[in-house]
């Protein structure tokens, strides 16, 4: 895919990543956030509005025909943003260093610029992740039947 001819629109997807994620300079440190983690602070749909903002990028990409697998790895990146930043404290500072915005933009512009490979890598951590997931769902019904042959025997034994 040639990359120069959504040239502009790169333009504008990274100008609101970067003020999502990086437009204002924390006094006193070489560092830098965005609204996106500000936005976070406020209780009970911080995180969801800054999702939202996020979503604007994955579905820019989506126009501009990304492939599935690496919509899934941006939605991904969406997600654990959306998720962590949830958790007080811990998820505040989670999103002053994920930078999921500015994440997304560049494995898309990697896609544009090198659509091969980075769909190769793409598939492979869609494949890790559903390897994961798949294991994570044998192991909590393993943990399941276990505690249930536990309960029953226990009860069994009165």
């Amino acid at each position: 895919m040639d990359g120069r001819k959504y040239q502009d629109r790169r333009k504008k997807l990274d100008r609101l990543a970067w003020y999502l994620d990086s437009s204002i300079k924390i006094p006193g440190l070489n560092y830098r956030v965005g609204l996106d983690a500000l936005i976070g602070f406020i209780p009970g749909i911080g995180d969801t509005l800054g999702a939202l903002l996020s979503s604007y990028i994955l579905r820019e990409a989506a126009l501009m025909g990304a492939p599935k697998v690496v919509l899934v790895k941006m939605a991904f990146n969406i997600a654990l943003d959306v998720l962590v930043g949830a958790i007080p404290v811990l998820g505040d500072l989670f999103d002053f260093v994920w930078k999921a915005n500015q994440r997304n933009l560049r494995l898309f512009n990697a896609y544009l610029d090198e659509p091969r490979k980075t769909t190769v890598a793409s598939r492979f951590f869609v494949g890790l992740l559903i390897s994961l997931i798949v294991g994570f769902v044998i192991l909590v019904g393993i943990a399941g039947v276990w505690l249930a042959q536990t309960i029953w025997n226990a009860g069994s034994a009165l």
